[in-house]
């Protein structure tokens, strides 16, 4: 178990849900920097990245239940192996719009995800979202184009086209998992990951790219991304929909985006423009004063159990 404490079980599952969720897109957040830094070719990037981050999943995976990996895996069913597909598809979507168009593009395109997943809640699961979540939407919509609107542009179509591709997915991924309540979905990351990595292997052959063995460098970067930040932020965020609606969950992942410019900043130099500040605290403040009035609003719930989705 990721997160096993006396404390955290006392909170509410709304609080649980954002604890987890929030901290995933902070522990993930310098992904598009360390994509920039490896700097290798798209085949061979998935390639990599789908095999490493499949074996750091299965070690969290065992670590978190441990011979009860497989019945875990199990009782996902066939709608688990759509959330490996999804997230597989989405994780590719990104790395490609990365290779294929300005990183500005990808991320304001990606900052879709909250809305594309609450009009799939309210279409397939009708799911109503109180006015308040869709406020916070359009704000953190707002917030995050004046972060990279010095760095969007026309940019290359297939490389948007990826973006949203990655956005849809990602959407559909949590949708997907609110409908199997306390289901935990996680465990079938280590197949999505497999996906990945097999499907980059037959673009490899199709292309006649063999396996490329990463430098000394691009190993490290590869190592530290796909083996330890990807599986550990992943599965926290895998797990949100567990506790709350697919739109909150995405519009968790916009931590990212404020954080992953951050990174940026710091390692490479490349100082925001003042609308970036602004998107920012914009973003940040969206998502602070939204959780303290769902905090406000929430019913405490008399006698809560274990969390839900505690499978292993």
């Amino acid at each position: 178990m990721l997160v096993s404490s006396s404390w955290f079980s006392s909170l509410g599952l709304r609080q649980r849900g954002l604890l987890l969720t929030a901290a995933g897109p902070l522990i993930i957040s310098p992904d598009a920097l360390l994509v920039k830094l490896i700097g290798m070719a798209d085949s061979q990037a998935l390639l990599w990245r789908g095999l490493l981050t499949a074996l750091g999943f299965a070690a969290i995976l065992w670590l978190r239940c441990g011979r009860g990996s497989c019945p875990a895996m199990r009782r996902c069913g066939w709608t688990g192996v759509g959330v490996a597909a999804l997230f597989g598809l989405s994780n590719a979507g990104f790395v490609l719009g990365n290779h294929y168009t300005k990183g500005g593009n990808v991320l304001m395109i990606l900052a879709g995800t909250p809305l594309i997943a609450a009009l799939l809640s309210r279409m397939f699961l009708h799911e109503r979202l109180p006015l308040r979540t869709w406020l916070a939407i359009g704000l953190c919509l707002v917030g995050t184009s004046l972060i990279v609107f010095d760095d969007a542009g026309p940019g290359s179509w297939l490389g948007n086209a990826f973006a949203v591709l990655s956005a849809l997915a990602m959407a559909s991924n949590f949708t997907l998992c609110r409908t199997r309540p306390g289901i935990d979905m996680t465990p079938m990351l280590v197949l999505s990951g497999l996906l990945v990595a097999g499907a980059a292997w037959l673009v490899g052959l199709a292309t006649g790219d063999g396996m490329i063995v990463p430098s000394a460098t691009q190993a490290g970067y590869l190592a530290l991304l796909c083996l330890v930040l990807l599986p550990l932020g992943f599965t926290l965020i895998q797990r949100g929909p567990l506790y709350l609606p697919a739109a909150d969950v995405s519009l968790l992942m916009l931590l990212e985006t404020v954080t992953g410019t951050l990174w940026v900043w710091w390692l490479l130099g490349e100082t925001p423009a003042p609308l970036a500040f602004v998107g920012g605290a914009l973003v940040l403040g969206t998502l602070v004063i939204k959780a303290l009035l769902d905090r406000h609003r929430e019913r405490p719930a008399a006698g809560r159990g274990e969390a839900a989705g505690e499978n292993c």
